[in-house]
């Protein structure tokens, strides 16, 4: 089976002179090379495509693949995530992971969590603060967190994003604002535990690999998964993994995250415990890093005694799955 490999690359970017902040969410070399050397472990054949471009210039030349495995994250607008899939949707070839809907909505978690607290998922109360005249009609009890909208890997997360009075949020809004040009997501402050929870699988047949704890220590920024800390993981963060009811509590939120919002095939949900031990919604990563080393959801795999080569062999079966139920119920491709 040939399989395409859609990515954005880091180093491309950064030798076209984007930033380091700017390019954080974009794979190494090593993370292409982990994932192609174990898919063709796996027994298939693997052609490098890249980023959107790329594959529209393999497209337009004629080049087809029986499926595309996508981790390519894009640069610009809330559908940043979800092009490389619409596109690949237009040539009706199949691909890993969610679907356009589903990464151009998770990728906005003020969104996210709106469709969330509809499926009666619990998530702590929030406000989108989209200039800082929004911050006079804000009516939550500090402390609050307040993040872009619409970035990952902890990009734009300090210890200054937790702010216990409105001159603190006021300064971190405004700074937020300035420098990523997006609403400012400000939500009430959990204190309790926080967790990452690995998925794998698609709707019924959706399933937790584990939970795992997220933990600061002494010298890390105090309080917050933030950007510092996840690029320093190795001094400032301890993962471990938890059970019991703390666990289930996660995972079954987790899971009625994972399914109401319609996820496929591999990814993370986050929450953390409010003052009560109760773990709520933060947000859903449908698009998970996949270096075997340093992203979650391969640490947490790692931890669970489950391989870098299971954990992609769950997602192509999963894919895979879906694949054949889509074929057997196809009509006649557009001319």
């Amino acid at each position: 089976m040939k399989i395409g490999l859609t990515y954005d690359l880091r180093d491309d970017y950064l030798a076209a002179g984007y930033g380091e902040e700017e390019t954080a969410e974009f794979d190494r070399q090593d993370t292409i090379e982990a994932i192609e050397g174990t898919l063709r472990s796996l027994g298939y054949q693997t052609d490098r495509i890249g980023h959107i471009r790329q594959l529209a210039e393999r497209l337009v030349d004629g080049d087809r693949w029986e499926l595309v495995f996508n981790i390519a994250e894009g640069m610009y607008g809330y559908g940043r995530e979800a092009q490389v899939p619409a596109l690949l949707d237009a040539y009706r070839i199949p691909y890993t992971f969610s679907d356009p809907l589903v990464l151009a909505l998770t990728l906005h978690k003020g969104m996210t969590k709106q469709v969330v607290r509809t499926l009666g998922i619990p998530t702590p109360d929030f406000a989108l603060v989209e200039t800082v005249s929004d911050l006079e009609r804000l009516d939550l009890p500090f402390p609050l967190f307040a993040k872009p909208v619409a970035e990952g890997t902890s990009k734009g997360i300090s210890a200054a994003s937790k702010a216990r009075t409105r001159a603190e949020l006021e300064a971190v809004c405004r700074d937020l604002l300035r420098r990523y040009h997006q609403p400012v997501l400000v939500e009430v402050f959990l204190p309790g535990q926080e967790f990452t929870v690995g998925m794998v699988g698609t709707g019924s047949k959706a399933r937790a690999v584990g939970a795992m704890e997220v933990t600061l220590v002494d010298q890390a920024e105090p309080e917050v998964y933030s950007y510092s800390n996840k690029a320093k993981y190795k001094e400032r963060v301890c993962y471990r993994l938890v059970d019991g009811r703390p666990a289930d509590r996660a995972i079954d939120i987790a899971l009625r995250a994972w399914r109401g919002l319609g996820c496929r095939d591999g990814g993370r949900v986050d929450l953390r415990c409010d003052a009560d031990g109760v773990p709520q919604f933060l947000e859903v990563n449908p698009l998970a890093g996949l270096h075997p080393e340093h992203s979650d959801l391969p640490i947490l795999c790692n931890l669970q005694g489950i391989a870098y080569s299971q954990l992609l062999e769950m997602i192509m079966e999963s894919a895979l799955e879906r694949i054949v139920s889509v074929t057997a119920a196809s009509v006649r491709d557009i001319p």
